[in-house]
Parts: C-alpha cells; sequence; structure tokens
C-alpha cells in the first residue's frame, strides 16, 4: 500500500509542476489561438475569395477519370486554407515580436560542422565554437558593428506612469508650500 501511496505522490508532484502547468496553460492557450486564427481565415479571407472567384470553397470541383471523382477542389480549398492560416499566424507572430520590441529573423542557417542552428549573422558557432565565416573581425571592428547593431534597435519610449486613484500629484516644488 506504501508503494502506490508513494507513486500516487510522485504523480501528484508531477502534475502540479510548474513545468506540466505551463504546459497545458499553453495547450489551452495554443487551441484557443488556433480557433481564432482559423476563424480569421474561413470568416474573413474566405469571404474576400468567395468575392473574387464567385464561391467561398472549392470543394465540388471534380474529374471524373474512369467512373473516379478526382476531388481536386478539396486539395485545392485545404491548400489556400494552409496558405491563409500559415501567412496570417506568421504576420501575427511578427506583429507580437515587434510590438514586445524583440527582433527575429526567421530562417537560422545552420551550422556545417555540428549541424546546429545558429543566427543567420553567427560568425561563430555557440555550438562546436567553429568559425563560420571565411575572416573573424578584430575586437575593435567587433565592437563597431554590434554599436551599430545595437543602434539600428528600436528603443522603446518609456510611457509616462500611471496616475493611482485616490493619490494627489504632487509638485516637488511646490511640497514646502502645502498646507494641512
Amino acid at each position: 500500500m506504501s508503494a502506490m501511496r508513494r507513486l500516487w505522490q510522485e504523480f501528484k508532484g508531477f502534475a502540479m509542476s510548474g513545468n506540466m502547468l505551463d504546459l497545458a496553460l499553453g495547450f489551452l492557450i495554443g487551441t484557443a489561438f488556433a480557433t481564432l486564427i482559423q476563424s480569421l481565415a474561413n470568416n474573413v479571407l474566405m469571404q474576400f475569395v468567395a468575392a473574387i472567384f464567385g464561391k467561398q470553397d472549392f470543394t465540388k470541383l471534380a474529374v471524373n477519370v474512369n467512373g473516379a471523382d478526382i476531388l481536386y477542389g478539396s486539395f485545392l480549398t485545404d491548400l489556400l486554407n494552409f496558405l491563409m492560416l500559415a501567412g496570417v499566424l506568421f504576420l501575427i507572430v511578427k506583429l507580437i515580436m515587434f510590438a514586445g520590441g524583440q527582433r527575429r529573423a526567421f530562417g537560422d542557417k545552420q551550422c556545417p560542422y555540428c549541424q546546429e542552428r545558429v543566427a543567420p549573422t553567427a560568425m561563430v558557432c555557440k555550438w562546436c565554437r567553429q568559425q563560420l565565416v571565411a575572416e573573424l573581425p578584430s575586437l575593435v571592428e567587433a565592437q563597431r558593428l554590434l554599436d551599430e547593431q545595437t543602434a539600428r534597435r528600436r528603443v522603446p519610449v518609456p510611457l509616462p506612469p500611471l496616475p493611482i486613484p485616490g493619490r494627489r500629484r504632487t509638485d516637488p516644488e511646490a511640497v514646502g508650500d502645502r498646507t494641512d
């Protein structure tokens, strides 16, 4: 009986661990996000397709070959849905990353030595430390390149502080003049 109790305790610890809860939350948010994207594609973008081509989908398009119907219209509809979903998802991720101030270049390159993914601008593989360019720049040149990249990044403008309800705004110069 104690083995079952210990097994139950381990399972409870695993199920209630932060990683498992994060995974479950990520799955739920991902499912809701996928539903939202699919709704956008079906209810908005496919309506544009219907306005352009006169049909909302192409599922009824078929070719009869030796008595067998080849439903190429269903494939075209699924392909169009996939391309629209992928495009919308790409744009949303780029928008979220832009709003968050992160710059990410999709299309990492692969290290020819260890086959791990590295940044497109990497000069040395961060995994196996192999040189990825013909000639490494000097330390001064590398610092200049880093400064240029940093200057190109958009610096977020700090927002003014929000007023707190019930709190009076005080002017630092008028603090001495206050009478309570």
